[in-house]
């Protein structure tokens, strides 16, 4: 059993082949996908993803920091609307994302705070989007950390320090085609990691791994993933496959 935690299935990039790439996925071997939000103009495809694959997808809401515009107070309210009404599995995907953009940032933060005060409340995991602010939400993990927090540090990409420093606050590390890349470095120290801490995504249509970097990711290449841990850990690939899937079986508490 195989469970990608982050993949964009809804993405318009699967417009065309949707059902068939899912297949894809399905014969690979994944049997769950977790898929995070980004901000209202997707609710609608979402929830239409849920209703066509009722056993095989769980869903996620929250704003996606990007998506934390002058609207962000809106979009907030779309998210609690949700949360209140629908079960989810996680607030996700948040978090705080300065590499285009800083001038949000208050925003962002206010946002990232906010929906981990929600995630709290119902007992729910968050889904962590981090891109070049790796301290700007350690400093928001540090004041909100205790044993009602809980996640992922999805498509983690920092060093050793900042994956230990994660995984202190009680978050696993998503692992995904980062990890394939011969310029992603966290290969180069995942093997002091323990692989209890570790959960597989792609990022689908995102961040496809070696061999097919630079064109459209889908949840089949997670055993790709896989097969890269197979050559860090030394341990065969249907038991990366199991320690990883009860990882995230321990995270969205399912």
């Amino acid at each position: 059993m195989i469970t990608d935690t982050h993949t964009h299935l809804y993405s318009s990039q699967f417009n065309e082949d949707q059902k068939e790439m899912i297949q894809r996925a399905k014969e690979a071997g994944v049997s769950r996908f977790f898929i995070p939000a980004i901000d209202s103009s997707h609710t609608k495809s979402m929830l239409k993803l849920e209703e066509d694959f009722p056993l095989d997808v769980y869903l996620m809401m929250g704003l996606h920091p990007t998506s934390v515009k002058e609207n962000y107070l809106e979009e907030l309210a779309h998210v609690k609307e949700w949360i209140d009404k629908k079960d989810f599995y996680a607030l996700g995907e948040i978090g705080i994302d300065l590499f285009w953009d800083t001038s949000f940032l208050k925003q962002q933060q206010e946002a990232f705070r906010t929906q981990i005060k929600w995630a709290k409340e119902k007992k729910l995991p968050i889904v962590i989007h981090c891109r070049a602010a790796f301290e700007a939400i350690f400093e928001i993990l540090e004041a909100e950390k205790g044993d009602d927090l809980r996640g992922i540090f999805h498509c983690f990409t920092g060093t050793k320090e900042q994956a230990l420093k994660a995984i202190s606050y009680n978050m696993k590390l998503g692992i995904g085609g980062v990890a394939t890349f011969k310029n992603g470095k966290i290969d180069t120290f995942l093997k002091e990691i323990d692989l209890q801490h570790l959960v597989l995504e792609t990022d689908a249509p995102y961040l496809a791994p070696v061999p097919y970097r630079g064109k459209r990711n889908e949840s089949a290449f997670i055993t790709n993933v896989i097969d890269k841990l197979v050559t860090i850990y030394g341990l065969p690939f249907d038991e990366i496959s199991a320690i990883t899937t009860q990882n995230s079986i321990a995270v969205f508490n399912i």
